[in-house]
């Protein structure tokens, strides 16, 4: 890590700490954190999308983005360990992928709230393929689709 942004760090945890002492108190709920790392993960190439299960599903049919979905985060005083469940897109190397996702949700993490990640932990629940490459492999490359069963 970088002097610049263990200064900038030290400085908001210090901020949020003198919080504590002079204004009152700084609350950083856990939803909000689950917001900067769902948001952090999603961006990382070879992420499809979070898990969230049922609830989540139902929410997404009903309109309403689920900012946490497949986030679930304990948040301390000056700490927060974060789990991910995530589905990745088919063809990225798994364990690659899996570390940028920890390296960029504890930057951002940190970064925004001032908290230290101890812990960035990776549930790989799924793998996305995409239509077109499952098309394409039913295809005999004469642009028509095989429909008809190899054996009988």
């Amino acid at each position: 890590m970088d002097d610049n942004m263990q200064d900038i760090k030290e400085t908001i945890r210090d901020s949020v700490q003198d919080s504590f002492d002079d204004t009152g108190k700084i609350r950083i709920t856990d939803d909000v954190v689950a917001v900067i790392a769902g948001m952090a993960a999603t961006e990382v190439p070879g992420v499809a999308g979070m898990s969230g299960g049922i609830v989540g599903d139902v929410a997404e049919i009903l309109g309403r983005k689920n900012l946490t979905k497949g986030v679930k985060v304990e948040v301390g005083q000056i700490e927060a360990a974060i789990d991910l469940y995530v589905i990745m897109e088919y063809g990225f190397r798994i364990p690659e992928v899996c570390w940028e996702i920890q390296e960029k949700v504890k930057e951002a993490v940190e970064t925004m709230t001032g908290l230290s990640v101890v812990e960035v932990n990776i549930h790989v629940q799924g793998v996305n393929i995409v239509k077109d490459k499952i098309h394409k492999e039913n295809d005999d490359g004469d642009g028509k689709s095989r429909n008809t069963p190899r054996v009988k």
